[in-house]
Order: structure tokens, then C-alpha cells, then sequence
């Protein structure tokens, strides 16, 4: 049976709707966390990954990993989930984020115009 569809009384196929979606963009990935219902009416939650990539003409498309996640495994799941985020955040408290790299610029490299500028004082300005 493909994911996301269920047969009803007449053995036709139908989506199963989202009863409850957030999505969260992160840099270069989207997750999405869809709350779903079972034929018996359980909830479950999907995480998705979504991440856009580009393929080799140059066309893009979104590669997406999917996790199922059901009830009976939420309190498992998320004390795994705490355990290692508290590792990493203690391993590894601040993470510099990537910044682009600038080249150095001489002073040949300014016009002449902007040598000789002068700033006019303003003073603080108080609150």
C-alpha cells in the first residue's frame, strides 16, 4: 500500500489528511511534522527532511526522508532525542556559523575618493 493513502469501503484509494502540520525551515532543510490518523483513528506524527537539490541539467528538486513516529514510542523517542542534544550542546556548546569569505582589500585596492573622508561628530544621542 503506498504511504499516505488508505482503501476505504469501496476499495478505492484516498489520501489520508493532515489533521495538524507545523513546518519549521532551518538554513537549507524544511521539516515538517504532520500529525496523521490510522484507519483506527491512532495518531501518529511524520517527521519529513526536505532539502532542495538540484539534479544534473541543473533542474531542482526536493529529496525528503521521512520518519514515523507512533504513540506507544513518544516518551522512548524523545528521551533519546533529549540525551543526545544535551551530549552535543555539551560537546560542542557554540557552533560558528559558516560565513562567506571576504578578500582582504589594500589600500589600492579603495577609490581615491573615499581616502580622504571626514565624519562629522554627532555625539551620543541619550534615551
Amino acid at each position: 500500500m503506498e504511504e499516505g493513502i488508505e482503501k476505504n469501503d469501496n476499495q478505492e484509494k484516498t489520501p489520508r489528511e493532515d489533521i495538524f502540520s507545523k513546518a519549521v525551515r532551518a538554513g537549507k532543510r524544511t521539516y515538517f511534522f504532520d500529525v496523521k490518523a490510522t484507519r483506527k483513528n491512532e495518531l501518529y506524527l511524520t517527521i519529513t527532511e526536505s532539502k532542495k537539490r538540484f539534479g544534473k541539467e541543473g533542474k531542482p528538486f526536493f529529496e525528503k526522508h521521512k520518519v514515523f513516529l507512533y504513540r506507544e514510542d513518544f516518551d522512548k523517542f524523545i528521551e533519546g532525542l533529549n540525551e543526545v542534544v544535551d551530549f552535543i550542546q555539551n560537546e560542542q556548546p557554540e557552533v560558528q556559523e559558516e560565513k562567506p569569505e571576504t578578500t582582504a582589500k589594500t589600500e589600492d585596492s579603495v577609490p581615491e575618493d573615499f581616502t580622504n573622508v571626514e565624519f562629522e561628530d554627532l555625539g551620543e544621542k541619550t534615551k
